[in-house]
């Protein structure tokens, strides 16, 4: 609530002190030589604090949302090598939507405008934005402003906390069944390029990512211990992957006659080689039958076996590689009978002397 207080200073003149305290916000005060002004202050300061268009600190009124932008694009993003790119065309969207605004006028509803332009608007390809892919937008928007709040002292609050994020569709679970399986791993064994066949069963049997497996260096397989060291994974933390049955046979094989001068495993170099390692996917797809599926799905494949196998979430995520599991929730309901059995297993000691 606002108080008008009406003061004389020492040479008689009249000022006016404008005295605001709403919860959740620091007093906030200001002095004017007119009561009209005084009243106009005090109430859009008030609207303002209301609306979450307000900051505590003169420095929302120093920057532009370019400057915040330009700033974290020059210090922050090359501490993030893997998102550079990515982030980088994503803040230029956000700065060419908001950039000649103050950052104190920048508000979540117009941010949440932007994210509804971001869902409707058609992309390079044609088809519009996936509520994920507005979302990893928000996400590099927000980072942003916590970096302008926590390191540069910019601003007060992060906008972008109050705005609502579209619902993402459950993730894809897509893996091969019995006879797929065969048809692929035979239709690869016959590919016209000899790595492909081991990349595959590298794949479906430890749940490696491609880049994962296109990184792998001779130097990173312990083939004594029959295990294999990551150390470029997507979170960032290096992981130990067990190597055994075929994958180990085939590694082991491939080893005999790997190409000289090459410390990878599978040297796709170039894009060019890589372009060739999709081709051969792509035809030993078509050759086995085998429709709507990528070449990710086959650490899908991986996880599911698992679940099938009766592993629990905790033990395909540490396979995989996550942190939490919320992303290893979408093969629950594939451990369904493990969870099972582990349940009737209890009654049974617990109940067996009633």
């Amino acid at each position: 609530m606002a108080v008008i207080q009406e003061r004389k200073t020492s040479s008689g003149k009249i000022k006016y002190r404008v005295l605001i305290r709403l919860r959740g916000c620091p007093p906030q005060s200001a002095t004017f030589d007119r009561k009209t002004d005084a009243k106009k202050w005090a109430q859009d300061t008030e609207s303002a604090i209301r609306d979450g268009r307000f900051f505590k600190t003169i420095e929302a009124k120093k920057h532009t949302f370019s400057e915040m932008v330009n700033r974290y694009v020059k210090q922050v993003l090359p501490l993030k090598p893997k998102m550079q790119s990515q982030q980088k065309s994503q803040l230029e969207w956000w700065e060419n939507k908001l950039g000649h605004y103050l950052l104190s006028d920048v508000t979540p509803a117009m941010i949440g405008e932007c994210r509804d332009q971001l869902l409707n608007e058609e992309t390079s390809r044609g088809a519009r934005r996936s509520p994920a892919t507005t979302n990893r937008y928000l996400a590099a928007l927000s980072h942003c402003y916590t970096m302008a709040l926590n390191e540069w002292g910019w601003v007060e609050l992060n906008p972008v906390s109050r705005v609502k994020k579209p619902v993402e569709p459950r993730g894809r679970v897509r893996f091969l069944s019995d006879d797929e399986r065969i048809g692929l791993l035979e239709a690869c064994e016959k590919s016209y390029l000899p790595s492909l066949h081991p990349i595959v069963v590298l794949a479906l049997s430890t749940g490696m990512r491609q880049g994962e497996i296109l990184r792998l260096k001779w130097c990173d397989i312990d083939f004594e211990r029959r295990q294999l060291v990551i150390h470029e994974t997507k979170n960032g933390e290096r992981r130990v992957v067990p190597v055994v049955s075929q994958a180990y046979g085939l590694l082991r094989e491939y080893g005999r006659v790997r190409p000289i001068g090459s410390e990878y495993v599978f040297p796709a170099g170039a894009r060019s080689g890589i372009q060739a390692i999709r081709k051969a996917w792509e035809a030993a797809l078509k050759k086995a039958g085998i429709k709507d599926f990528r070449f990710h799905d086959l650490r899908h494949s991986a996880a599911s076996y698992l679940a099938m196998n009766g592993a629990t979430l905790a033990e395909i995520a540490e396979v995989l590689g996550h942190k939490t599991l919320s992303m290893v929730k979408r093969y629950s309901h594939l451990s369904e009978a493990h969870t099972a059995g582990v349940v009737e297993r209890m009654n049974e000691r617990i109940f067996s002397n009633v």
